[in-house]
This record gives structure tokens, C-alpha cells and sequence, in this order.
């Protein structure tokens, strides 16, 4: 009588990997870099999450339009940036965000989340109950323009019946979207471990960059049409010590509370690789240091990644 022959045990499926990819203004371009160093390391992502810049970039990503991304954003000056900006009468926000909208939907071409070739969420916040909101189907375009939307600075999206915002308020860092996705391993990009450090440390420095002088003047220039906003900016300068202006209001406590929260979510839920580029030192927008933060975030991603693969590094 014949032997049976031996039970066949399949091999076991292949963990998925998954890319979350943190918010953070400029800094956000640390990203295409990170993910040039991912591709040359061979490893293949297969779910992202992204949370406002990291949603843009992720995105585009996701469509596979990447090296067009990050050759535009090498070119850009001063001017091609502040021409995204497209201030309205202060009401829910400064910017409307149409312009930046329509710059992503000109690198992206599936019109829904779910046409993606790789599976995607762009992560909000719903401002009405303070949920997060990662979006997984219908416009992509209006998913990635909640997501980026910086409550105070950006008008903020309605959805569904929910009002969107910066979902960097609840989820800085998505690793547990994408974990939700079925990621099995996760590599993250937090940029905001060392901005609260980083803008104590240059308070005293004047140079604020020629982008950010220029944009900022533009915007505020628009701005001042209003006359209420002007009698305010008179008001302000009357003072002996003037206060620090609105976008640096805004944004110091924004990045202080995104600060905190990435440490306190990051502790609950834990990446395998988590990349952090030293660039708490750049400011909101100052998006023509391209070549020089997507360099950052290369080599960064890179020495981690040869960490983790254990082999020698050269820092």
C-alpha cells in the first residue's frame, strides 16, 4: 500500500509594509526623500497613511507620481509659493487652499482614494466632535485638502456633515492607521520630535529666510484690506515689546501640541522603523530649502534603515 503523501504546509504570507507619514509644514518634504531612501533599500511599501504634508506627499506617492513631486518642489522660489496662497477675509481661516489643491490634483491622477495603485488614507480631524477621520474612499483631492487644513491658517473642509481639519490635532504620526490597514511592519516619519527645541533655540535669530519674509508679506498685505485687521496691527505695534505675530501664535502652539502628541501616540503605538530627520529648525513654509530637506530626510532614512537591516552605517 502506497505511503500518503506528506501534507504541503504553504509558506506564510509575506508581512504587509506599511508607510506613516507625519505632519509637518516644509519639513514635509523630508518625506520624498525618506521614501527615495525606502525604494533604494528594496523594500516594497504597500499601504500608506499620511497626516497633512505627509498626506500630500503620501498621496502622490500612492499614485505613483513621486519623481515629479519632488522635481517641482526643486524648482520652486519664493514666488511660485506664495503664489499657492490665495488669502480670504478672516472667518474660519486666512487661506483658502484652493490653489494648493489644485497644485496636488496636477500630480495625481485617480480622482478617488480608492482608485489608488496603493492603498491610502489622508487622516483629519473632525472639529465638531474631535474624532479622527481617516479617509478611505470617495475625492481624493478634498481628503488630502482636510487633511493639510491647519485650523486658524486654512479654511477648513465639510465633508459628510463633518467639518475637517489638520487631522496632525489627533494623529501627528498615523502608525496606528496603517496598522488598522493590515501593515504588519510599519515604518514612521515623525518630524516634530525636535521642533518645540528647535524654535526656542532661534528666537533671538532675525534671519527668517527670503520665502517666508516675502509670502508672509503677500499674505499680510492681502489681509490688510480689512480695516479691522489693520486697526489690530496698529494696536499690536503701540505695544513697548510687540507681541509675536498671528502665523507665530498659531503656530508655536500648534507644534507644541503636536509635539506631545506624537511622543504620547508614538509610545502607544509602536513603528518597527521609526525615521526622525533633524529639522526642527525649518520654518512653516519655507519650501524652497527642497533640495536641502529631502536631502535631510534621505539620509536620515537611510542610516535607520541600515540599522535595521544591521549593517554598518556612516555616521
Amino acid at each position: 500500500m502506497a505511503k500518503p503523501a506528506p501534507e504541503t504546509v504553504p509558506n506564510p504570507p509575506a508581512r504587509k509594509v506599511g508607510l506613516a507619514l507625519g505632519s509637518g509644514s516644509a519639513r514635509g518634504l523630508a518625506h520624498i526623500g525618506v521614501l527615495r531612501a525606502i525604494e533604494e533599500a528594496g523594500i516594497k511599501v504597500d499601504l500608506v497613511a499620511g497626516t497633512s504634508i505627509g498626506a500630500v506627499v503620501g498621496a502622490v506617492y500612492a499614485a505613483g507620481k513621486i519623481g515629479g513631486l519632488a522635481d517641482r518642489f526643486r524648482a520652486f522660489d519664493w514666488r511660485q509659493i506664495a503664489g499657492l496662497l490665495d488669502p480670504v477675509l478672516p472667518r474660519s481661516g486666512l487661506i483658502d487652499g484652493q490653489r494648493i489643491a489644485d497644485f496636488v490634483r496636477a500630480h495625481v491622477a485617480a480622482a478617488n482614494i480608492e482608485d489608488l495603485p496603493i492603498p491610502f488614507r489622508a487622516v483629519a480631524t473632525c472639529i465638531m466632535s474631535g474624532e479622527e477621520v481617516a479617509c478611505a474612499s470617495g475625492d481624493l483631492i478634498d481628503a488630502v485638502r482636510a487633511s493639510i487644513s491647519v485650523p486658524g491658517i486654512f479654511t477648513p473642509v465639510r465633508s459628510n456633515g463633518r467639518i475637517l481639519v489638520d487631522g496632525g490635532l489627533v494623529n501627528p504620526v498615523p502608525v496606528s492607521v496603517v496598522r488598522a490597514m493590515g501593515a504588519g511592519l510599519v515604518i514612521a516619519v515623525d518630524l516634530n520630535h525636535d521642533i518645540v527645541a528647535s524654535r526656542v533655540s532661534r528666537q533671538d535669530s532675525n534671519s527668517q529666510g527670503t520665502f517666508h519674509t516675502q509670502a508672509m508679506a503677500r499674505l499680510m498685505a492681502s489681509l490688510r484690506t480689512n480695516p479691522g485687521l489693520a486697526q489690530f496691527e496698529a494696536w499690536l505695534h503701540k505695544e513697548p515689546e510687540p507681541l509675536p505675530g498671528i502665523f507665530d501664535v498659531l503656530l508655536s502652539s500648534i507644534y507644541i501640541m503636536q509635539a506631545r502628541m506624537t511622543q504620547a501616540s508614538l509610545r502607544q503605538d509602536k513603528s518597527d522603523i521609526l525615521i526622525r530627520p533633524p529639522l526642527g529648525a525649518v520654518r512653516f513654509m519655507e519650501f524652497d530649502r527642497a533640495e536641502e530637506i529631502i536631502e535631510i530626510g534621505y539620509r536620515s532614512a537611510a542610516q535607520q534603515l541600515a540599522r535595521w537591516a544591521g549593517a554598518p552605517t556612516d555616521d
